[in-house]
């Protein structure tokens, strides 16, 4: 559908954008995610936090922590807010990558921030620790 989108040579806006990257982030297409985010960057389409938000977890579900980390961080830069589904999906791909001091961090930001924590946010944190062997941090 967005393919033919484009070559009927309609306008893609921000929606259009956000429900195909969604759309890569439940088919496991992680590249093909972060492809469109760079096409929407060059094209000068508006990055809102559903964007970033569904491009960090495409990379979850891709195991690509470090970028779902730097996309988190240049939220920042872009003065694109973020939330409890920015730092769940950035926390899941650093706790499936085994980086539960990563996964600390990026709870101490989420609180340091005022960003709502929510049961999501407990249960990656405890579950990155209980997998690395260090329960007692998740205490």
């Amino acid at each position: 559908l967005f393919s033919m989108m484009v070559q009927c040579r309609l306008e893609l806006d921000t929606v259009a954008f956000n429900a195909a990257i969604s759309s890569c982030e439940k088919a496991g297409k992680w590249q093909r995610g972060l492809q469109l985010l760079s096409v929407m960057s060059q094209s000068k389409v508006e990055i809102d936090a559903i964007t970033c938000n569904a491009t960090i977890s495409a990379c979850e579900k891709g195991s690509k922590w470090e970028i779902a980390l730097q996309l988190c961080s240049e939220m920042v830069q872009c003065r694109v807010e973020r939330s409890a589904i920015t730092f769940n999906a950035a926390m899941s791909a650093c706790e499936k990558g085994g980086e539960w001091e990563r996964v600390l961090r990026l709870f101490s930001v989420m609180v340091q921030s005022e960003v709502d924590v929510d049961t999501i946010t407990h249960n990656a944190t405890i579950s990155a620790c209980e997998k690395a062997g260090e329960w007692e941090k998740a205490l």
